[in-house]
C-alpha cells in the first residue's frame, strides 16, 4: 500500500485506527475457544466488526509463533480475512534485526510470502539491516524510535554527541537518511506525549505507529495533539482495549463500540485539524 492509498484511507474512513491482533486464545470466549480454530474465529469476528472503522491491523507474531505451526495456518488465514474485508494496511509487529542475506529473507517472508504492507526492525544492528525492507513499491519498514516499557529507559534516553542529542533522537535522525516518508515509519509510544512531540521533531513527515492508547494508558487527545500532521501521520493502534472490551456473548459487540469511540475522538480532531 502506497503513502497516497494511506492518506485516502484515512480521509474515507475518518480514522487513523489500528487494531492490534494479539490474541490469546486462553483469554477468548467459551464459544470461540469451542471452535476448531479458536483464534482464527475470533480474528475473523474481530476484523469483520472493524472492517469499516480501522485503517491498519498490527499482528504480533509472538502470538502466533508460540502456538506452532497451528498459529502460522492462523496467521495466515487472518490476513487473508483482512484482505477480503477491503483495502486496509496490514503490519507485522516482528520486530526483527539482522543484517545481510538474514535481512532480505526476512523482508521476502514478510513481503513476499505473507505479502503483509509492513514490518516493524529493530535497528539496533545500522543501516543494513533495514535497507532490505526499502525500496519494494507499496512495502514499508517501520523503525522502532522510542518506546514507552520501562526498560527503554536503559539505552533509548542515553545521551550521544556530546549531550546534545539522545540515543532515540539520533536513531530516528540517521534512519531518515535511509527511508523517505513513502517507505519508512517509526514506532513511537504513546504514553509520554512530550517524548512524541521531541520525535515528530526528528521526523516531520514521516508516519508513526503509536502503540499504547487505551489499556497502556496512553491518551488519544494528547498523542494526537503531539503527532499529528496535515495528512494524518499517524497509525494509532488499540490491542487489549478494543480485543477485550467485552466477555461472553458481547465480547464482539463490544470490540466494535470500543473501536467506535476511538474512531469518533480521531474524527473530531482530523477535522479540526483539516485533514478531513
Amino acid at each position: 500500500m502506497t503513502r497516497t492509498d494511506l492518506e485516502r484511507l484515512i480521509r474515507e474512513r475518518r480514522s487513523l485506527l489500528c487494531v492490534g491482533l494479539d490474541t490469546e486464545e486462553e483469554l477468548l470466549p467459551d464459544h470461540f475457544r469451542n471452535e476448531s480454530h479458536p483464534v482464527r474465529a475470533f480474528n475473523e469476528a474481530i476484523c469483520y466488526a472493524t472492517r469499516d472503522i480501522a485503517v491498519a491491523y498490527k499482528l504480533n507474531l509472538a502470538f502466533y509463533e508460540a502456538m506452532g505451526d497451528q498459529g502460522w495456518l492462523d496467521l495466515e488465514a487472518t490476513i487473508a480475512c483482512i484482505r477480503a474485508q477491503g483495502d486496509h494496511f496490514i503490519i507485522a509487529d516482528a520486530k526483527r534485526g539482522d543484517i545481510g542475506n538474514t535481512a532480505r529473507k526476512y523482508a521476502d517472508a514478510f513481503f513476499g510470502r505473507l505479502d503483509v504492507d509492513a514490518v516493524t526492525i529493530s535497528p539496533y544492528m545500522g543501516h543494513d539491516s533495514v535497507m532490505p525492507f526499502l525500496g519494494r513499491h507499496g512495502k514499508w519498514a517501520i523503525v522502532l524510535g522510542v518506546t514507552s516499557n520501562e526498560g527503554a529507559m536503559d539505552f533509548q534516553f542515553l545521551t550521544v554527541d556530546g549531550g546534545r542529542q539522545r540515543l532515540f533522537e539520533k536513531v530516528m535522525e540517521r534512519s531518515v537518511e535511509w527511508g523517505g516518508p513513502d517507505d519508512l515509519m517509526f514506532v513511537v509510544g504513546a504514553t509520554r506525549t512530550d517524548v512524541l512531540a521531541q520525535a515528530r521533531a526528528a521526523a516531520p513527515r514521516h508516519f508513526f505507529l503509536v502503540p499504547g492508547v487505551g489499556a497502556q494508558g496512553g491518551d488519544l487527545q494528547a498523542v494526537l495533539d503531539a503527532g499529528l500532521t496535515v495528512d494524518g501521520g499517524l497509525l494509532i493502534n488499540s490491542s487489549r482495549g478494543i480485543l477485550y472490551a467485552g466477555e461472553g456473548p458481547d465480547a464482539v459487540p463490544a470490540a466494535r463500540s470500543a473501536a467506535i469511540a476511538l474512531q469518533q475522538e480521531m474524527e473530531r480532531m482530523l477535522a479540526v485539524r483539516g485533514v478531513i
